[in-house]
């Protein structure tokens, strides 16, 4: 787009004023400044008009979850079918990684962050270390696709680079940018963050195959034969990633999604609950439990809406396919969002002051007709960081690493 296309196009959406300071810029700065003008999904604004609504949830009813008990019965035809599928070459990994180590005092990545004790044991280490267990059992290397940020990419790429992969083959490692969305005030006026430089954040979590889409991945999936694409988080530093078991499990049960689950540690415990949803696999978040469904039970006697996700799931490609060309809902959520200024100065508010726009992964899974509930032991595979101290912690982390035999 030229300057005049783009003078037409922030006409349309009312943000004419993103230019306030277009003549004080470089040249440079005007290109990057139009180029991402250009690339910016304007649409989200008109979300804000539903900000306030509720959310309307469907008629939400238990779904089977595959248990310990079976999966051990079956532990051996699982792993055998999983291990076979990950030598095919048909499983690739996807980390989620575009956040930042803010909560643990860092300005860093947060897969940068160091939780060893006698030596230095950085979480991206943990991961790799983790899809390591695989590669060696099934003397087949994985493809690992790694989603940063706008914020952290050149650091998690400079960062790999430094460690050398930790050891892992750099021909199966894949970074890509997650996409943005832009942040605006609670009129639908998109903030500044600099001068040439618009205020965005990444899309949310369900924005991790369209951003993989862009970066032209899918493609080289499609070319290589991936047929099975295992998501997580960054910050379990405890979870099996391409597990056979897992693969197996779901390829035996015939679904398009399978979520690893564990069984919750009290009822108030904050992680989404497993469930279905109008028929159709869902996940409802701890605040959205209501007495009626957590005093729910099953014919035998349990809970019914007992088991937690943790972010660790293994999607079939096609049936992600078919998915994407339906358009997942948007998240209006209020934040604070740094700004300048109406005279150009840096504003960083102590309140909420507008909003941003996010699509979730769970809004995936409901596109999707069938999923498989796995269970996990949650010592052995659930050691999440998100606080210093405390409950899901770098603490807490470091007791259940030690207690599986992991040295720190």
């Amino acid at each position: 787009m030229n300057l005049e296309q783009i003078r037409q196009k922030l006409s349309r959406y009312h943000q004419k004023h993103l230019l306030n300071y277009f003549e004080d810029l470089t040249e440079k700065e005007q290109f990057q400044l139009l180029q991402q003008i250009e690339e910016t999904d304007f649409s989200v604004l008109t979300s804000i008009a539903n900000a306030a609504e509720k959310e309307k949830r469907g008629i939400i009813s238990p779904i089977e979850v595959m248990q310990i008990s079976e999966i051990r019965k079956n532990q051996k035809t699982f792993t055998e079918a999983g291990t076979e599928c990950i030598r095919a070459g048909k499983v690739g990994a996807v980390l989620l990684a575009g956040g930042m180590g803010t909560r643990l005092g860092s300005d860093a990545p947060k897969g940068m962050y160091d939780i060893g004790i006698t030596k230095p044991v950085y979480i991206f280490q943990r991961i790799i270390e983790n899809l390591f267990e695989v590669v060696d059992d099934t003397k087949a290397w994985i493809h690992l696709f790694i989603m940063t940020s706008e914020k952290n990419h050149d650091m998690t790429v400079s960062f790999f680079r430094e460690k050398q992969y930790f050891g892992y083959s750099e021909a199966h490692v894949h970074f890509f940018k997650q996409d943005m969305a832009p942040a605006a005030d609670y009129k639908g006026n998109i903030y500044l963050e600099e001068k040439g430089k618009l205020a965005t954040s990444p899309n949310g979590n369900g924005g991790w195959y369209t951003s993989l889409a862009n970066a032209g991945l899918t493609d080289f999936m499609k070319q290589e034969g991936i047929e099975w694409l295992n998501v997580f988080a960054v910050d379990n530093v405890l979870q099996k990633i391409a597990d056979p078991c897992f693969i197996g499990a779901t390829l035996a049960k015939n679904c398009e999604v399978s979520a690893k689950v564990v069984k919750k540690n009290h009822p108030d415990e904050k992680v989404g609950v497993i469930c279905l949803e109008d028929g159709h696999p869902s996940i409802v978040e701890y605040y959205e439990l209501t007495d009626m469904l957590r005093n729910t039970l099953t014919q035998n006697g349990e809970p019914a809406y007992n088991f937690g996700v943790i972010l660790n799931y293994l999607f079939q490609v096609n049936a992600l396919e078919k998915a994407v060309g339906q358009k997942l809902p948007l998240h209006v959520v209020e934040k604070k969002i740094p700004h300048l200024d109406e005279n150009g100065n840096l504003c960083k508010p102590e309140e909420p002051n507008g909003y941003k726009f996010e699509t979730l992964i769970l809004d995936f899974i409901k596109l999707l007709s069938s999923c498989l509930p796995f269970e996990v032991e949650r010592e052995k595979e659930f050691a999440p960081i998100k606080n210093k101290t405390g409950i899901d912690s770098v603490e807490s982390a470091r007791r259940l690493l030690e207690k599986n035999g992991i040295i720190l």
